[in-house]
């Protein structure tokens, strides 16, 4: 039933080696706990949280679009 409506990709694990960010000092820049950032990283999170999103895009410096990106119906 997913895979008919495709996913989201949350690529905060390349941002942070694109920064030179820890996850860590994430933690701490946003505000935010540890497991949650290391949960958003292995994309194993079921519900996005709006608030969380404009904390990572606003520590990180990026776009919404450069966090997540969908992955349509049958799309490999």
């Amino acid at each position: 039933m997913e895979e008919d409506y495709g996913y989201l990709e949350i690529r905060l694990n390349e941002l942070l080696k694109k920064k030179g960010l820890s996850k860590n000092k994430l933690s701490h820049k946003a505000e935010m706990n540890w497991k949650q950032i290391d949960n958003y990283c292995t994309n194993s999170i079921t519900r996005l949280d709006v608030y969380v999103l404009c904390k990572l895009c606003t520590v990180l410096g990026c776009e919404i679009q450069d966090l997540l990106v969908f992955h349509p119906p049958g799309e490999e």
